[in-house]
């Protein structure tokens, strides 16, 4: 199924982030005059970021990015939009399991092993599976999607991710009537994943990270499991092999390298809801009317090729411009509220 967009927040061409400018990202809100969300995590976090937290160094000119090609279709009204440029998606990243600074995940990612790799899904559904790493790949039809996507931290993109619907794959398991929300849970492996094993270096975090959605978000039909981006199999630090992509949600909602899926009857406690409740919610919808604690999120700075220090502010659409699919979800909920 191909997702069109019709409304007027449609995407242009201008509108999508190169692929360069997606992985280093962080520089963006350092004149902002806040901390982003890395930044209430430990002592040794909030120093780094007094000293040019949100400063991005580039890969290293060895670094080298294990991908495949990726066999998709498009939804060929949404080509004529400007990407992110691609080094920068795979160079500036948010996975604190490789480290809580932007260019740490393409650094010591590099050897992450995502073949073999198991992917269950189970909880309260009447047909559980287990997924291996070719039916990652193979067992859906493959569509690119550019989808906007906005950081909590008040920066955006638009990226060309590949994957297939989420709610293709929880069909298939057959949800009971028990099932009222999905839980998501990254791959746990310290020896792989430095920034569990030295907390310090992963920010504090008690892993592995864990999200979640209600049953319905998780139906949606823009709720994606990306595999791949700019036409190839995911670099780790974007999330190989499996990633969640929930567009209309601030960016820490789209879990990781997940190993697990399960249904469950009562909404599970994220990660950021462990660690900081009255800053990061769990719906995590974007919602220029609603600020976070320590800043606005009324506006965001649009990441294209024009590079870091590009002016490109723009005001930050509700549902991060995807209302008109998703705001029936919510209707009579108080969005403060329930941020």
């Amino acid at each position: 199924m191909l997702i069109k967009f019709k409304n007027k927040d449609q995407l242009k061409a201008s509108d999508v982030t190169d692929e360069s400018v997606y992985l280093q990202r962080r520089q963006l809100v350092k004149n902002m005059g806040f901390l982003g969300a890395g930044a209430i995590l430990s002592s040794a976090i909030a120093k780094n970021a007094q000293a040019g937290f949100f400063d991005s160094a580039p890969a290293k000119k060895d670094t080298v990015f294990k991908t495949t090609e990726l066999k998709f279709t498009t939804d060929t009204k949404n080509q004529s939009l400007i990407k992110t440029p691609e080094n920068k998606i795979i160079t500036h990243n948010n996975f604190y399991e490789f480290g809580a600074q932007k260019n740490q995940p393409a650094e010591l990612a590099q050897n992450f092993n995502v073949d073999p790799w198991q992917l269950t899904i189970s909880g309260e559904c009447e047909k559980p599976i287990m997924l291996d790493y070719d039916d990652l790949t193979k067992m859906f039809a493959l569509e690119e999607r550019i989808y906007r996507l906005r950081c909590v931290e008040t920066w955006s993109m638009v990226v060309p991710w590949i994957g297939f619907s989420l709610a293709e794959l929880l069909k298939k398991v057959v949800p009971n009537s028990s099932a009222k929300y999905v839980q998501f849970e990254t791959l746990y492996d310290p020896k792989q994943m430095p920034g569990q094993a030295d907390r310090r270096l992963g920010g504090g975090i008690s892993y592995p990270y864990v999200e979640g959605l209600r049953l319905d978000e998780a139906m949606n039909p823009l709720t994606l499991m990306s595999v791949g981006l700019y036409g190839k199999t995911l670099p780790p630090q974007n999330g190989a092999p499996i990633r969640l992509v929930v567009p209309w949600k601030y960016g820490f909602k789209s879990i990781k390298s997940i190993v697990s899926i399960k249904l469950v009857s009562k909404q599970p406690k994220t990660t950021w809801q462990q660690l900081a409740p009255n800053e990061y919610g769990f719906y995590a919808n974007v919602n220029p009317n609603h600020d976070h604690p320590r800043w606005s999120q009324a506006s965001e700075r649009r990441i294209t090729s024009g590079g870091l220090f590009a002016r490109n502010r723009i005001e930050t659409l509700p549902f991060n411009g995807y209302g008109e699919q998703v705001a029936h979800l919510y209707k009579g909920m108080d969005l403060s509220k329930y941020y």
